[in-house]
């Protein structure tokens, strides 16, 4: 009965990405909310003559779209529904795992892309700051580092599954 009850129990590292992906979530739907106040005001500002125009909606809202648009990336692929086609529906496990972990060599490669080119991107963003809003521009580019490292995060347990299957005979 205690071998049934510790395999059906998640691991710490699963409870941390369960726990992860759902902060990401919780982000997502923040972010997007407040996405709408900006672009509502660039909205009405360049319609009417009720609220003079802002210019710095426009650099808001291309600073939230961008991390809006990661965390998306993010929770996609924990979800395996970002880089994820369905080729072969009617393969055997050990196949589909085999060529997910393909696919998923694939986003890693992208991932590592994102992180070692993203850690670049923040360094020469680190004492600048935006044309209009003087906003601090490596919050912006952290985006990069920080998405590659989230997917190399969520890659881990989908590979270990992948592996466990095609390896351990769960056919």
């Amino acid at each position: 009965m205690n071998n049934l009850a510790e395999t059906t129990r998640p691991t710490l590292w699963r409870q941390f990405t369960r726990i992860y992906a759902e902060i990401l979530s919780w982000l997502l739907v923040f972010s997007v909310g407040i996405l709408v106040f900006p672009v509502t005001l660039q909205i009405v500002s360049r319609y009417t003559d009720l609220i003079p125009s802002y210019i710095w909606t426009e650099e808001m809202a291309r600073f939230l779209f961008i991390w809006t648009i990661m965390i998306g990336a993010m929770i996609g692929v924990r979800e395996s529904t970002h880089f994820e086609v369905d080729v072969w529906p009617q393969v055997s496990p050990r196949v589909e795992a085999f060529a997910k972990l393909l696919g998923r060599l694939g986003i890693l490669a992208t991932a590592l892309i994102f992180v070692s080119a993203g850690i670049e991107f923040t360094k020469f963003a680190w004492n600048r700051t935006s044309e209009l809003a003087d906003l601090p521009l490596w919050l912006i580019h952290m985006a990069w580092p920080v998405t590659g490292v989230t997917w190399i995060v969520f890659l881990g347990e989908q590979f270990a599954d992948d592996l466990k299957i095609i390896f351990g005979g769960h056919s």
